[in-house]
Formats: structure tokens, C-alpha cells, sequence
């Protein structure tokens, strides 16, 4: 484990003892995980820890994620909480008799903070301010198909660094959002202080909307600009708008209101860390699971 990935742990070790009980005259712990975060996952947001089986539309792939992020602490006036985030988001090929190997994954974990304000006065036909703090660690790594039979790597045509590299990131996360209910608007920005490769830019932006409609449905959109591989350069120089447009329905008609059928348009560089040189896009429509 590199000093950097080391910190992050010591990071989330002291905030768990930072959430222990206040007061030693109590029996009882102020520790108590909720999946019912102050901080409503985005939903358009692709790297949101969640659950989700996602088939793309126009190419035999599949995108599974397994995650979720908790409280492990609220305040009795839920205005502030300590939670944690584990998430993992596979890339999967289609291949004839139900087998689906797995290509590439992306494993994150890491703390977060959540402070959050209710207007006495609705500000701008919002009744709420939240701000969700990050600190995580994110790494990448091939699997199944990328060597040859004798164990060689295989050198893909459109990668800019040798087979296998190592992709390992730490950042901290800000994203502030006013809502109301049936309605968000979000803006944030990311830092990465520590990354392999290291000529990757260190900032990104995030701004987005989601919107209510009748029969449990919605709309949203996620738009990201990340940093752009130059090939010349071989580093990142500028930034290219990266999209997830997502139409959604939660079936709570049927008792599952914990459980959403979507349908998202994606286009600009790959979630997928090992791509994340890589432009790309694609329709998925699946199912995604809110613990």
C-alpha cells in the first residue's frame, strides 16, 4: 500500500473514532449506519456508489455496479452526518451461453461528510441547501481476456501506456445542491491529489438536474467536463463535456420503490478507469437498486 492510499485509511480510521459515543455518561452509540444518507445519491451520476445491472444497447456489454454509500452518523437534527462509500463498477462482455467476462474494474472506497440547511424562506423556489465532502480512493485494474495463452499481456492498439498499468487515484470531492421536493440542481468540483499515471490533470467539474414527473417517473442529467488525453502531448490538456442523460421510473406501484427501471444516454471519456483515455458512447437500460 502506497503513503497516499495509507492516508486515506488513516482518514476514514479517525473519522470513525470521531463518530464514537459524545458522552460517556450514555450506554448507547452514536454510531448508527442508515442507508438513508443526508445527501441523496444523484441519480444521472455514473460513479455514484449503487447497485445497478445495465446492458448496453449497441455493443454486447454490460455495466455492473455493486455499492452503496451510508451514514454512520446524524445529529438529532439532521444537519450534519459522517458516512462511508464502497463501490465497485464492472465492465462486462456478452458472450453466448449466459457467460459474462469481466473486462475491467474500478474499486472505490472512502469517507464523506454532509451538511445540510433548510430555508426558513424557499430561496428561488428551493427549501433546501446540502453539501456532500469526499475523501476516496479509486483504482483500476483488467481481468478477464487482456492476456494470451500463456499468460502474456496483450497490448491493446488504442493505449497510449504499456499493458498492464497501474491506475490508482485519490481525491476530495465537493458537491453542493439545492432541492425542493420533485426537484435538485447540483454543482461540484473534484481535486486529485495523488494519481497513477501522473500526467493526468488534477481538477473536474460537475454540474446537474433532476426533475419529478407524474407515475413515479423522472428525468435527469449528469454533465461532467474531464480532463482530455492528448496523444502529442501524452498527457491530459484541456477538457472534453462528458453527458449521462437518464429517464427513469420507480415501481413503486408494485411495492418496490427502492428499485428504479432506467434508461441512460452516455457520451464523453469512459467511466471505466483503465479507459479513462478514451472517448466513448452508448444507451444502456436497466435496472438500478436505492438501499
Amino acid at each position: 500500500m502506497n503513503k497516499s492510499t495509507s492516508l486515506v485509511s488513516a482518514a476514514m480510521l479517525g473519522a470513525l473514532c470521531a463518530t464514537a459515543p459524545l458522552s460517556t455518561a450514555s450506554a448507547e452509540s452514536a454510531i448508527k449506519p442508515t442507508f438513508d444518507t443526508l445527501f441523496e445519491p444523484l441519480l444521472a451520476d455514473p460513479m455514484e456508489p449503487r447497485i445497478a445491472v445495465m446492458p448496453k444497447l449497441n455493443k454486447k456489454q454490460l455495466q455492473l455496479d455493486i455499492g452503496t454509500s451510508a451514514d454512520l452518523y446524524q445529529n438529532s437534527s439532521k444537519t450534519f452526518a459522517v458516512g462511508i462509500d464502497f463501490a465497485t463498477w464492472s465492465l462486462l462482455n456478452r458472450t453466448s451461453n449466459f457467460k459474462f467476462p469481466v473486462d475491467c474494474i474500478d474499486y472505490m472506497f472512502g469517507i464523506n461528510t454532509t451538511f445540510r440547511h433548510q430555508f426558513k424562506d424557499k430561496l428561488l423556489s428551493f427549501d433546501e441547501a446540502s453539501v456532500r465532502v469526499r475523501l476516496s480512493h479509486i483504482s483500476a485494474h483488467f481481468e478477464d481476456g487482456h492476456t494470451d495463452d500463456h499468460g502474456n499481456w496483450l497490448n491493446p492498439g488504442d493505449s497510449p501506456f504499456g499493458i498492464p498499468f497501474t491506475y490508482s487515484r485519490e481525491f476530495v470531492n465537493v458537491t453542493g445542491a439545492l432541492s425542493a421536493p420533485g426537484r435538485r440542481v447540483y454543482l461540484g468540483y473534484q481535486y486529485l491529489y495523488h494519481t497513477l499515471p501522473d500526467e493526468i490533470s488534477p481538477s473536474s467539474f460537475q454540474a446537474g438536474v433532476e426533475i419529478g414527473l407524474p407515475a413515479n417517473a423522472y428525468v435527469a442529467a449528469d454533465f461532467k467536463l474531464l480532463p482530455k488525453w492528448d496523444w502529442n502531448e501524452g498527457k491530459t490538456d484541456g477538457y472534453r463535456g462528458t453527458w449521462n442523460l437518464q429517464a427513469g421510473m420507480r415501481l413503486t406501484s408494485i411495492g418496490l420503490k427502492n428499485v428504479r427501471v432506467a434508461a441512460n444516454y452516455f457520451s464523453g471519456m469512459s467511466r471505466q478507469g483503465m479507459y479513462f483515455y478514451k472517448p466513448e458512447s452508448y444507451t444502456t437500460l436497466g435496472m438500478i437498486v436505492d438501499l
